[in-house]
C-alpha cells in the first residue's frame, strides 16, 4: 500500500501508553517442583500487583497469591526470587509487610504470615528433610548499616537462626540432593557481585553449618554466579575468571571449565535468584547465553562438553529452570511478547503459557539492526554495540528529504544491557516516526569482564562518549537528523542523560526517569547494596570527593542549557527524589524548559499502569513541544 507522507514524530500510532500497561504481564523466576510449574507475574493493571502462577499437571493455570496480597522482596531493594513451594505449601514474602506467609496448596484457605515483621527476605530454599525454609535475611537498623546473614527459618513457627554471618552480602544458599550440603556465594564491599564474589560450602546438620570451605573466588578478580546442584550432588557455577561468564563444575576440589567460549552464561546480579542453567539429568545441562545481545539456548553434554545450540525464532531470554525433562524459560523477540516456552533436548519448541495475545500488525513494529561503531580508546577490534530501531509505521512515512528525530537510549546499571526482545515502550516512539538507538555502552553486561569493567573510573565519561559515537556514527550513516538528538535514561541511564546534556552538546532534549544530577548526595543517601558502587565507577568517598564534584552535573550548570523532563517516583530510596528536585530548579532558575513529573505511590521505577501512561504522555508531549510537532493520535 501507498504510505501516507507525514513529519517523523508525529505518526498516528496504535501503540498507546495504556495498551503498553495492559498488552503483556512481566514474567519471571520460574521454578519447578514436581509436577507443578511455578513463576511470578508482574502486572501494572493490577496496581502493579506481583502474583505467583502454578501449572498443574493437567495444563490448568491458576493464580496463586490473591489480593490484597502481592508477592514481592525488598531485600537489597532490588528483591528477586523470593518464594519456595513442595507438595503441600507455598511459602512467599509478601510486598506489603516483607514477611514470609505460609499457603496450602490442597486446602482452600488465607495465607498465614509465619514471620515477624521487621526482617527482609529473600532467595527462599525449602530444606524439608528439617522441616526449615533457608533464607537471605537483610535486618535494617536506624543508626548502622543494615546486616545480612543467611538463615533457617522453622516452618512451624518461624523462629529464625543464623546459619552464616559476617560477609556484607550473600546469594545463592542452595542444598544438595542428598541434603547434606550448602553452598552459597558472598562478597565484601566495596564489590558489587559482578566484581568480585566466593563461592562457599558447608556442611549441613540441623540448623548449624561445620567444615565451611571456600571453593573459588580466592583471588578477589573472579565474579560468581548462581551456584548450582547436579543431581549427583556435583557443585557447579558460573565464573568470569577467563573474561566470559562460563560454567565451570567442582571435581574433587579442582575447578574445571564445562565448556569454554567467547559468551556469557551469566547476567548481573540484580535481583535474588536469576537463573541461566538448570540440570536435565546429571550429564546434561539445559542453558541459556548471550553474545552481541542476542540470546540463545541450548544443551551442554557434560562427559563431552559439547553444545547443542537449538534454532528457534526468539531472541530474549531469562528464568531458566527445567521441568519435566524440558528447559522451561521466558522467551520473547522483537515482535514478540515474552511467553513460557518449552525446550526439549529433541529441540522441540513449544509454546507453555502465552499471557497476551498483541494485537498489533507485525509492519508497525521496528526490527532492530545490531550496529558496532568506534568510541574513544575502542578501535575497530573491539567497538561499541547498539541496536537502531529505525521509525516505522504500516501507514505512514517521513517527509521527503527530510531525517528522523533520533532517541537514544541509556540502559540503567550501568552494568545492565539491553537486548532484541520486544519493548513496547520503545515501539511507542518508532511508531510515532522517532527513531531509537539501545546503546550497550561500555560497562555493559553481556560482552566479557573487560568490557565490563572498562567503565571502571570512567562514569560519566566512557558511557556519555559512547552515546556521542553512537549518534556520530548514525549521522554519517545519515539514518538521522543530527540537529533532533533526544536522550533518555532510567537510574544510573538518567545520570548518563544528565552528563551528556551538561557536558556536550549532542543532544537538544532529553528525559531523566528517577535518574542521578549529584553523585556526592547519592554516596551519603543511597541503599546498602549500592552504597560502595560508585568506589569502583567514580573512585572512593570522601577520599576523591574531587571527581564526584567534576562529575556531578548539578554543579556544572552552565553547560545545561536546553530542555529536560525529569519523572521521579518519591518513594524511591534508591535514587532520593531530592536528585531531580535539585536539577528542576536549577534550570527554573537559569529559565530553561523543564518538566517534572512525580509519582507518590511510586519507588525506583514505575509499576502501576496509571503512572505509566501518564509518564509516557507527559514524556512525548514535552518532546513534541520541543520539537514543534503536532501530536498524531
Amino acid at each position: 500500500m501507498n504510505k501516507i507522507a507525514k513529519a517523523y514524530g508525529s505518526w498516528p500510532s496504535t501503540i498507546s501508553a495504556e495498551l503498553i500497561t495492559r498488552a503483556a504481564p512481566g514474567l519471571n523466576f520460574l521454578q519447578s517442583h514436581g509436577q507443578r510449574l511455578f513463576w511470578v507475574e508482574s502486572r501494572p493493571w493490577d496496581a502493579g500487583r506481583n502474583v505467583i502462577m502454578c501449572r498443574e499437571p493437567d495444563g490448568s493455570i491458576s493464580d496463586l497469591v490473591t489480593a490484597p496480597f502481592s508477592h514481592s522482596s525488598r531485600a537489597h531493594e532490588y528483591g528477586g526470587m523470593a518464594y519456595a513451594a513442595d507438595d503441600n505449601y507455598l511459602y512467599f514474602v509478601n510486598a506489603a509487610d516483607q514477611r514470609i506467609y505460609k499457603l496450602s496448596l490442597t486446602e482452600n484457605n488465607p495465607p498465614v504470615a509465619i514471620t515477624e515483621k521487621g526482617p527482609r527476605f529473600a532467595d527462599l530454599i525449602l530444606d524439608s528433610a528439617r522441616q526449615q525454609l533457608i533464607a537471605v535475611c537483610e535486618i535494617h537498623h536506624q543508626d548502622r548499616e543494615a546486616e545480612n546473614t543467611l538463615v533457617s527459618i522453622a516452618t512451624a513457627d518461624g523462629s529464625l537462626s543464623t546459619l552464616v554471618s559476617g560477609a556484607d552480602f550473600y546469594a545463592y544458599p542452595r542444598i544438595s540432593p542428598d541434603s547434606k550440603k550448602l553452598c552459597w556465594i558472598e562478597w565484601q564491599h566495596p564489590n558489587m557481585p559482578w566484581d568480585s564474589s566466593q563461592l562457599w560450602q558447608a556442611n549441613l546438620a540441623g540448623n548449624t553449618l561445620t567444615n565451611k570451605t571456600l571453593m573459588a573466588g580466592s583471588d578477589n578478580n573472579e565474579a560468581i554466579f548462581q551456584p548450582q546442584w547436579s543431581p549427583d550432588n556435583q557443585l557447579y557455577f558460573v565464573s568470569d575468571k577467563n573474561n566470559w561468564w562460563n560454567i565451570y563444575r567442582i571435581e574433587k576440589g579442582a575447578v574445571l571449565p564445562v565448556l569454554e567460549m567467547d559468551a556469557e552464561f551469566a547476567t548481573p546480579l540484580w535481583q535474588f535468584g536469576m537463573t541461566t542453567y538448570d540440570f536435565i539429568d546429571a550429564n546434561t545441562i539445559a542453558c541459556i547465553w548471550t553474545t552481541k545481545g542476542i540470546w540463545n539456548s541450548g544443551f551442554i553434554d557434560i562427559t563431552s562438553g559439547q553444545l547443542r545450540q537449538i534454532d528457534c525464532h526468539y531472541s530474549s531470554m531469562q528464568a531458566l529452570t527445567c521441568h519435566q525433562n524440558q528447559l522451561v524459560v521466558v522467551a520473547g523477540a522483537a515482535a514478540l511478547p515474552s511467553e513460557l516456552i518449552s525446550i526439549s533436548p529433541c529441540a522441540t519448541v513449544e509454546s507453555v503459557y502465552s499471557p497476551a495475545t498483541l494485537a498489533l500488525d507485525p509492519e508497525d513494529l521496528a526490527e532492530p539492526q545490531s550496529i558496532l561503531f568506534a568510541s574513544g580508546d575502542y578501535s575497530d577490534s573491539q567497538q561499541v554495540h547498539a541496536f537502531y530501531y529505525p521509525p516505522t509505521n504500516g501507514q505512514y512515512c517521513g517527509l521527503e528529504g527530510e531525517l528522523p528525530p533520533v532517541i537514544a537510549l541509556c540502559h540503567g546499571g550501568p552494568t545492565g544491557a539491553t537486548d532484541s526482545g520486544l519493548n513496547l515502550k520503545l515501539q511507542y516512539w518508532c511508531n510515532r516516526g522517532f527513531a531509537v538507538v539501545d546503546i550497550n555502552y561500555r560497562g555493559s553486561t553481556g560482552f566479557g569482564r573487560t568490557y565490563r569493567h572498562s567503565l571502571a573510573g570512567a562514569w560519566g565519561i566512557a558511557d556519555v562518549e559512547d552515546t556521542q559515537h553512537a549518534i556520530r556514527h548514525l549521522t554519517e550513516q545519515q539514518m538521522i537528523d543530527p540537529q533532533r538528538c533526544l536522550i533518555r535514561g532510567g537510574s544510573a541511564g538518567g545520570y548518563t542523560v544528565l552528563s551528556a546534556l551538561t557536558f556536550t552538546d549532542t543532544f537538544q532534549a532529553g528525559a531523566s526517569l528517577y535518574g542521578i544530577g549529584d553523585l556526592e548526595t547519592l554516596a551519603k543517601d543511597t541503599h546498602k547494596f549500592e552504597s560502595r558502587y560508585m568506589d569502583s565507577l567514580i573512585g572512593p568517598y570522601p577520599e576523591r570527593r574531587d571527581i564526584y564534584l567534576q562529575r556531578s552535573p548539578i554543579h556544572h550548570a552552565q553547560g545545561l542549557n536546553c530542555p529536560v523532563i525529569f519523572l521521579q517516583g518519591l518513594e524511591d530510596k534508591v535514587v532520593p527524589p531530592n536528585q531531580a528536585e535539585m536539577m528542576v530548579k536549577l534550570l527554573q532558575d537559569k529559565g530553561i524548559k523543564v518538566a517534572h513529573i512525580t509519582f507518590p505511590d511510586e519507588g525506583h521505577g514505575f509499576r502501576k499502569a496509571d503512572n505509566i501512561i501518564h509518564a509516557m504522555e507527559s514524556e512525548l508531549a514535552f518532546y513534541l513541544d520541543v520539537f514543534n510537532l503536532t501530536d498524531g493520535t
